[in-house]
């Protein structure tokens, strides 16, 4: 097993996962990273300035992959 840390990046920095999560294989930290993602996304859906957000996952020997998480967004017009 492997222990992952799903550190989170706003406009306002970044912040670090202290704990982290032991997965068998990559791709399941992957899916932590994408299901975390979504998430933030629900939580943030209400507000009217939304920031961009990333998952930055690490390992104890470096960074590993980064999930983003882009709210680009336009107006419809009637």
């Amino acid at each position: 097993m492997i222990r992952y840390y799903f550190d989170i990046r706003d406009d306002n920095g970044i912040y670090p996962d202290e704990e982290g999560m032991e997965f068998a294989t990559q791709r399941e930290a992957e899916v932590e990273a994408a299901e975390s993602l979504a998430g933030l996304a629900r939580d943030l859906a209400t507000l009217d300035d939304r920031p961009d957000l990333s998952v930055e996952v690490r390992t104890v020997v470096g960074g590993v992959f980064q999930a983003a998480l882009i709210f680009d967004r336009t107006e419809t017009k009637r």
